[in-house]
Order: C-alpha cells, then sequence, then structure tokens
C-alpha cells in the first residue's frame, strides 16, 4: 500500500471521536488522528506494565508524553521519560519503551505510517 499525496486534501481534521481506534497488542490502544502522505499522528495509551519490543522502523519518530512515566531503551542506552518530556528517534534506528506506570504518549512520525492506518 502506498499513500499518495494526490489523494489527502490540503486540511485533514480528525475529531477525538471519530479516531480509528485499535489495541495492536495487550495493554497497548491506539488512536489514529490525522495524517496525509508526509505525516502521521497517533496517541498511545499503555497500562502499566506494558512492554513493547525492541524495533525498528523507517519512519522518523517524535514522542510526547502527556502523562505517565515510561522506560525508553535506545542504543543501548534507557532512559525514563515522564509528564511533558519527550525524544525523537530516527527512522531505523532499534528502540522500545514500557509503561512504568499508566501512560498516554502523541507520537508523530514521517513519512506516514501506512501499517498502522485502519482501512474499513
Amino acid at each position: 500500500m502506498t499513500v499518495h499525496a494526490d489523494a489527502f486534501p490540503d486540511l485533514v481534521v480528525v475529531k477525538a471521536d471519530a479516531a480509528a481506534e485499535s489495541q495492536p497488542e495487550a495493554g497497548l490502544t491506539r488512536n489514529v488522528m490525522a495524517y496525509n502522505d508526509k505525516l502521521f499522528l497517533a496517541e498511545h495509551k499503555m497500562v502499566k506494565g506494558w512492554a513493547g519490543s525492541l524495533h525498528s522502523h523507517p519512519h522518523d519518530q517524535v514522542v510526547y508524553v502527556v502523562r505517565g512515566h515510561l522506560k525508553v531503551s535506545c542504543q543501548g542506552k534507557t532512559f525514563d521519560v515522564r509528564s511533558r518530556d519527550s525524544f525523537v528517534v530516527r527512522g531505523g534506528v532499534e528502540h522500545g519503551a514500557s509503561a512504568v506506570e499508566d501512560s498516554v504518549v502523541i507520537d508523530v512520525f514521517t513519512p506516514c505510517r501506512e501499517d498502522y492506518i485502519i482501512r474499513s
């Protein structure tokens, strides 16, 4: 699947109650927010104890912690992020996170995370 620029209007608005929600794994809820061919916005909610596996993807990723506490592993280092903290991971860099407490983050990816788009 390829997302084409001409498939998107100049303005995309996604109301919270219209966001596509999924549970890609136990303890993780994903809400797909606004996106186009270049940017993708998602809200992730993680329950305390959730542990994501180390992974990489070709997308640059910005993470903003709305609330909670995560332990993040990246390039052999582990660090903690809490409410209002943020970090950036370049595409292709292996990383992972776990929830020390119930947490909500906003993720921005570039280019678009086509694999997160829920088709009806």
